[in-house]
């Protein structure tokens, strides 16, 4: 939760410094009823998101944009505050219009990214992608944006140059790229080198994301930070469409607005930055090969995430449990074909004792790892430390 809320206050100054003595701010003659074109955001001298694309200066596409926006909703039917969202691209792609709309939503504290196409004479919201740490919009360089020829990305004017998934450079025209071949359910990576600026003085050589596919359904966002690469080995040879699924890791705990779960909003297991993996053991059933178990961690904006990966030996599709927020005492249900499993993880020391309900078989027992059948009906399991013990209970199956 630390490394989120460092985060935060780095978004926070970043914002500060874009937003205030740079003299940005908004434009003294700008009509509060139409969006602005362009966002007001400076990083020194640097605007960042400046008015860009062949409609930029078309006031009939802006009312029109501008109408659809005022008439969209997000999922808990917040709007959008007109006067501090803006055009961020506004054109023609594949011989038809596009506008690309970051859209403040104080209601939420979130930030959308809309893409809007035009129908007739007017504009509708196609997609509509929640980026669920405020502000995100403007600090952020690289903005994934899908047509019918593939995804496509739209760079800040700090971006001097971005590699595609195969590291190869990406063409682009105001800030738009051409069509990148990225698969539907696999992580790719991408990397832009950021010039030197205000608040990067030095520039970014080196500027990592993962890219989790074109799958990836609204409002998700499809761009995870991987500073150190460490996400890609993380998510090599893993189906990001089952990661991303109700009951797999990134799509498994449901944000809640209000008092009820809002399962039209970006989930609170969905990865922002520092996917990692280690390896916890092996596991061996029926007789046959040790499989091996990984676990998975990863940063949101609701703190530490982890789950487990179950690899079988013979090569077989991998199995992923949910994700488990990080406690003391992980416990993970990992739907393994034919033998479902609990499996639970904790640090090991010599003051820490595991118990589990008399009569459990365990598949696996070492310090911090313990392995055990999926129990049929709810099963207490207790890890006692130094000053403290802590309870983790599974259902049945």
């Amino acid at each position: 939760m630390a490394s989120v809320r460092r985060r935060g206050r780095t978004a926070t100054a970043l914002l500060t410094l874009l937003l205030a003595a740079t003299g940005c701010g908004p434009v003294a003659d700008r009509k509060s009823d139409v969006l602005p074109v362009g966002y007001d955001s400076l990083d020194g001298s640097l605007r960042v998101w400046p008015a860009r694309g062949g409609l930029a200066g078309d006031a009939a596409a802006t009312a029109a944009v501008t109408e659809a926006v005022r008439a969209w909703r997000s999922p808990a039917d917040d709007r959008a505050h007109l006067s501090s969202s803006g055009i961020l691209w506004s054109g023609e792609v594949d011989g038809a219009p596009l506008a690309l709309v970051a859209a403040d939503v104080p209601g939420e504290s979130a930030s959308w990214l809309l893409q809007l196409t035009r129908e007739g004479d007017r504009y509708v919201v196609r997609r509509a992608v929640e980026y669920t740490d405020p502000g995100y919009l403007v600090y952020s360089d690289v903005l994934p944006v899908q047509t019918d020829r593939g995804r496509r990305y739209l760079l800040s004017e700090r971006v001097e140059r971005l590699l595609g998934p195969k590291g190869r450079a990406l063409a682009s025209r105001d800030g738009l790229t051409d069509p990148v071949d990225v698969p539907a359910c696999r992580a790719v990576p991408l990397t832009a080198t950021l010039r030197a600026t205000r608040s990067l003085p030095r520039g970014r050589a080196a500027d990592r994301l993962l890219d989790l596919g074109t799958a990836t359904s609204d409002p998700r966002y499809p761009l995870v930070r991987d500073e150190t690469g460490s996400g890609r080995r993380a998510l090599d040879g893993l189906d990001t469409c089952v990661l991303a699924d109700e009951r797999g890791p990134f799509g498994s705990i449901p944000r809640r607005i209000g008092d009820s779960d809002a399962p039209r909003s970006v989930p609170e297991s969905w990865p922002m930055a520092k996917l990692s993996v280690r390896a916890l053991g092996e596991v061996a059933l029926g007789g046959g090969d040790p499989a091996d178990l990984e676990q998975l961690s990863w940063e949101t904006d609701a703190g530490t995430m982890t789950a487990v990966v179950y690899r079988p030996a013979d090569d077989g599709a991998p199995v992923v449990s949910p994700a488990d927020r990080a406690n003391p005492l992980q416990a993970y249900t990992l739907p393994v074909p034919g033998q479902p499993l609990v499996v639970l993880n904790w640090r090991s020391n010599r003051y820490s004792s595991l118990s589990v309900p008399p009569g459990t078989p365990l598949l696996v027992d070492r310090p911090g790892l313990v392995v055990v059948p999926q129990p049929t009906s709810k099963a207490t399991f207790s890890l006692a430390g130094a000053e403290k013990t802590y309870y983790r209970s599974v259902g049945g199956r």
